[in-house]
């Protein structure tokens, strides 16, 4: 007879280390979309030959190759855009490599369970820790077959992450294969070129504190005024008035900004002259400019695990449709009633997270009705 699974200690989670809110640029000309669009399609291919360079040097990478890159961007820009291309190139590799590194691990496992499984007789139950042998003869051969694609494709990705070699499209690599099936995506080329040469556009602006309204790159000030460096090829277009001369390189957009959510925090932040990062980003199908801010926390120090249960707390399992939540006392006992938080995961990505972020967002409001300070979920952990 097996034994329970073993229960790990409970620990408070650490809090946020960053928030990014969004806002619209309304009222732009067709000007500042023209000067937005061919800026982010210059630094796009750049960051496209950064991001080449980058899966080039593989895991031969380092400090002095970086530098080299940086310094071929420089004089195709400026150096703060460099600095963020190449910043973002690496997050997308390392993020790639994760991922491979999550396939590799998904593959051997479904090997080892196939091989498994083929090895008992066909029929045998499985037990509580083991699955048992197939069905049948025809599901038998159905997976010696598919245990031969498993394996393929297993030494084809062990060979890529030896070598350090990854796979990354920029733009997305669904967008890209459903060029291939426009009539089932139901877009026409011109409406797919749009959305791709959208994604693959480059405009975010690293902050960084100590210059003007934390961010010399894209400068947003208190009253809402946005103006982008331009990069050196494309000064020219640069319209930013200092007195009676045009001020080097700078564009100012006609759309006057505000932040709706936490704007009071980001005003603190840019008069202090703090890091903010900002993120302009074209959503094709409304015809819509947005501008995304980001900024990153202090480290805080997580409170005491009895401080948080001091009042009670929310216990929640996590389901495939529904979050399952239940008030507990202090000495951890059910009162009132159980409460459920429905989501539906199917549909595009989007829908997906909407659906969960409106089950969390009731969650969070309901435990705020019932006055507890903490909600206790389970750290499901599917490799133990």
């Amino acid at each position: 007879m097996g034994g329970l699974r073993e229960l790990s200690a409970p620990f408070v989670a650490l809090g946020p280390t960053g928030v990014a809110v969004r806002t619209r640029l309304k009222d732009l000309m067709p000007r500042d979309e023209e000067v937005l669009a061919l800026v982010g399609a210059h630094l796009g291919a750049l960051a496209s030959k950064d991001l080449k360079a980058r899966c080039a040097d593989g895991l031969e990478h380092s400090t002095d190759t970086w530098a080299a890159r940086k310094r071929v961007l420089t004089a195709l820009s400026s150096s703060r855009w460099a600095g963020a291309v190449t910043k973002a190139t690496h997050d997308q590799w390392a993020l790639a490599r994760r991922g491979q590194a999550a396939h590799l691990k998904s593959l051997e496992a479904g090997v080892r369970t196939i091989t498994h499984r083929l090895s008992l007789p066909v029929g045998q139950k499985g037990g509580k820790h083991a699955p048992g042998g197939y069905r049948s003869r025809r599901e038998w051969f159905a997976k010696t077959r598919r245990l031969h694609v498993l394996q393929d494709r297993l030494d084809a990705v062990r060979a890529d992450h030896r070598a350090g070699r990854v796979r990354v499209v920029r733009g997305g690599r669904r967008l890209l294969g459903t060029r291939h099936n426009l009539a089932a995506a139901g877009l026409g080329e011109t409406e797919w070129r749009g959305r791709w040469e959208a994604e693959r556009r480059f405009l975010t602006a690293d902050g960084e504190s100590g210059k003007r309204f934390g961010n010399e790159t894209m400068r947003v000030t208190p009253d809402g005024e946005v103006t982008v460096k331009l990069p050196a090829p494309l000064a020219h277009l640069a319209n930013a008035k200092h007195g009676r001369y045009v001020k080097h390189g700078r564009y100012v957009l006609n759309s006057r900004v505000r932040f709706p959510h936490r704007g009071t925090e980001w005003a603190d932040r840019i008069e202090a002259n703090r890091a903010v990062a900002y993120r302009i980003h074209c959503d094709v199908q409304r015809g819509r400019w947005y501008l995304t801010a980001s900024w990153q926390y202090a480290p805080t120090k997580t409170i005491a695990i009895e401080a948080a249960l001091a009042h009670g707390v929310i216990g929640v399992d996590t389901n495939a449709d529904h979050l399952a939540a239940w008030r507990l006392d202090v000495h951890g006992n059910p009162t009132g009633s159980p409460r459920r938080f429905h989501f539906d995961l199917t549909g595009s990505a989007n829908h997906r997270d909407a659906q969960v972020r409106h089950a969390l967002t009731r969650l969070l409001h309901w435990a705020k009705t019932c006055g507890v300070a903490a909600i206790a979920v389970e750290d499901l952990d599917f490799g133990a």
